[in-house]
């Protein structure tokens, strides 16, 4: 049995010359079991060569080889490993219980892959059961014998560790004297290079553990040695108990509260908002800004906008709200700068700006919904964290679970569950993009390239996120909370006044900034909501979106001038002519279709019970009337089954006068309300005719229905 004496006489050694997110990583998996880490090296300089790619590694047999020396007490059981890519997923018993039981005096790690000298193959013993070949990142073993393996060394610091242990088991004599054996079937270690297919994921009883399927066991010690890192990276999302179905993530340990408290004042945020395309909703994205749960005091703001469209909405919120920052740099089209350029800038005025604690950059397309989405992120206490925003009914998202060979895009087993939300946690990822937050004492110590989104190659924000990689940084993605979603730019065109209004459909998670969203509400409202028989109203538009419905048919401009040839219409003539211009005439008809059938089609089932339309129309138009132009209509049956009129201004402000009259039911509407429509049957019944404006200039939607 392993007793308690036993386990108190483990010491892990590790050797870490400068902490990395890695190292930190595996010092919470070892104090969540109450390992006892000895860490040898820190501070000094790293001279054992990049020995992911070629050999390497002697350092660290000259570091433990002193260590050992100064050690007094005999029964010290030593457990040497890597730190910088490795997790613990069980504790000392379990390690110390399966040492005992191979009843040999050290024990090595085991791989299927033979490194460095693939010519000493055939002097490695054979196994009865699993892996071959010896792996030096990982072994344990009793004092006096790890001390007579390492007694011999005499090679350099970038000489290879591997190369010296693996001679030493290679030979018989040496392999006795000292009594080494592998761990063959990854009892204890498992190595991951080589072995990924055999490696899963193991949920029970609110634990996670690593499971090797091929030899059907569940190792304490999970190393992604060689090319594996960002596989021990994904596991490391899990285990040991990161991440589990029963209980989800665990709690972050860090609160910006208690950071205002200590320091009297919130960490100074530098946002990048980066402008590069035509894009929808712009001026949602600053109303957004602006609604931030965060001093704007401790905010500076870089803008850059490549695009002239936008200038006049970047210009607009500046005028307005700009002095609410603590500072603002603007960076216009005329200026010249490309992409790669600005997002370098923005870290480069964060690095030479000694307040500067964060950078949050944050691109133009996304529609940040949470208003504390800074402060969850900051909270967070990550090297670089993206809150996950997605687009409306696909599975795209910022951030990617998995690379490809060539390092592109790949699925990981786990992305879909968390782009779903069926699995929430902050999750250690290859690649983010669109937003995410970058600790400033990051950009001054580890990335103090210049040009980190340069690439002949990649797109900048792989080209960055590749760089991160590659300095052992780590990358994390937060679905704790719903932040908000991407917008779609594919088919947003700038030859309108209002383009946004061509996106409703496009885009709907922001169509409730145009659109009043009462399917089957209106029963609940405390008005009348049939003003004559069988009249019904409702709201429908936002005063935004009836501006905007005015100005652009303004903008355009080619009023019909209410005669009664009209060659836009079937036959080229109007019977009850008026002063209109149609949808299709600015290439509105395709959304008014779906406006009608998505938020109409609805009501008109549930007030006419037993009628279901297509919301197909002929004809859909807007209606202007002016005292000195067309004031009135005359009395008429409309040419439809039935006729949505939407009120697109104010009476009393916009106009006077104005309504409409149902002549057979002698009831008249004379103050329809902004934003809301009028619904009623078209032929036979409701004879109808408009009301004389007196003043002003009244506009109104109308729209001919048919099934």
């Amino acid at each position: 049995p392993v007793t308690l004496l036993l386990i108190n006489n483990l010491l892990v050694l590790t050797v870490a010359t400068k902490e990395t997110d890695g190292f930190r990583r595996f010092l919470k998996s070892a104090k969540h079991f109450n390992y006892t880490i000895k860490v040898l090296g820190q501070g000094q300089k790293w001279k054992g060569g990049d020995y992911v790619t070629a050999p390497g590694g002697g350092q660290k047999v000259r570091l433990l080889k002193t260590a050992l020396e100064e050690m007094k007490k005999q029964d010290k059981i030593i457990l040497f490993i890597e730190s910088y890519d490795v997790v613990f997923a069980s504790g000392p018993k379990e390690l110390l219980k399966k040492f005992q039981q191979t009843r040999h005096k050290v024990v090595f790690s085991s791989e299927s892959l033979i490194w460095p000298d693939r010519h000493m193959e055939d002097k490695h013993p054979h196994v009865r059961e699993g892996n071959r070949f010896l792996g030096s990142g990982g072994f344990i073993g009793y004092l006096p014998n790890i001390r007579e393996m390492v007694a011999d060394w005499k090679g350099k610091d970038n000489d290879s560790d591997q190369l010296f242990f693996t001679k030493i088991y290679i030979d018989p004599v040496k392999r006795k004297s000292i009594n080494i054996t592998l761990d063959s079937t990854c009892r204890m270690f498992q190595n991951l290079h080589g072995a990924l297919d055999e490696v899963v994921l193991k949920f029970e009883n609110g634990r996670v553990r690593a499971r090797n399927l091929l030899f059907d066991t569940l190792p304490v010690i999970i190393h992604g040695n060689g090319p594996t890192k960002l596989q021990i990276n994904y596991l490391g999302n899990y285990i040991p108990n990161t991440w589990t179905f029963e209980n989800g993530c665990t709690a972050v340990d860090f609160s910006i509260e208690n950071y205002y408290k200590c320091f009297f004042e919130y960490p100074m945020v530098l946002i990048g908002i980066f402008i590069q395309q035509p894009t929808p909703f712009v001026t949602v994205f600053f109303e957004r800004l602006l609604k931030l749960q965060y001093p704007k005091n401790r905010l500076k703001l870089l803008i850059f906008n490549q695009e002239v469209h936008h200038e006049r909405h970047v210009s607009s919120f500046l005028h307005d709200h700009g002095n609410l920052y603590q500072n603002v740099k603007f960076i216009r089209p005329e200026e010249g700068m490309d992409g790669p350029a600005s997002r370098n800038l923005g870290f480069d005025m964060c690095r030479k700006d000694k307040d500067c604690e964060y950078f949050f950059s944050i691109d133009i397309e996304v529609v940040l919904k949470e208003e504390n989405t800074l402060k969850i992120l900051i909270e967070q206490n990550l090297p670089i964290v993206a809150p996950m925003i997605t687009r409306v009914g696909r599975l795209w998202s910022n951030f990617w679970g998995a690379l490809s060979s060539d390092g592109y895009y790949a699925r990981s087993e786990d992305y879909v569950d968390i782009v779903q939300g069926r699995r929430v946690g902050v999750w250690n990822v290859p690649y983010v993009s669109s937003v995410y937050l970058v600790k400033g004492s990051l950009l001054r110590s580890e990335l103090t390239d210049s040009e980190l989104f340069n690439s002949h190659i990649l797109d900048p924000d792989m080209a960055y996120c590749h760089s991160v990689r590659n300095k052992g940084i780590f990358m994390y993605v937060t679905n704790m909370h719903t932040f908000g979603r991407i917008l779609s730019t594919e088919n947003y065109q700038t030859d309108h006044l209002h383009n946004d209004l061509w996106q409703i459909f496009e885009n709907p998670e922001v169509r409730k900034c145009l659109l009043c969203i009462v399917i089957m509400t209106m029963i609940s409202l405390s008005i009348d909501v049939s003003p004559c028989p069988d009249v019904y109203w409702f709201p429908v538009f936002s005063d935004v979106a009836c501006d905007h419905l005015v100005e652009e048919m303004e903008h355009f401009g080619q009023w019909s001038g209410g005669r009664n040839k009209d060659s836009r219409i079937q036959g080229g003539y109007e019977n009850v002519p008026t002063v209109d211009i149609h949808m299709n005439q600015i290439n509105f008809e395709k959304n008014w279709h779906k406006f009608l059938l998505e938020y109409i089609a609805p009501i008109t089932e549930k007030m006419y019970p037993g009628y279901y339309t297509k919301a197909q129309f002929d004809l859909a138009f807007i209606v202007r009337y002016k005292p000195d132009e067309q004031p009135s209509l005359r009395p008429h049956h409309d040419a439809s089954t039935f006729t949505i009129n939407i009120a697109l201004n104010q009476l009393g402000p916009d106009y006077q006068g104005g309504g409409c009259r149902f002549l057979r039911y002698d009831c008249s509407i004379k103050a329809p309300r902004k934003g809301w429509a009028l619904m009623h049957p078209g032929r036979l019944t409701h004879y109808h005719e408009g009301l004389p404006t007196t003043a002003g200039v009244r506009y109104i939607a109308v729209s001919f229905v048919d099934p």
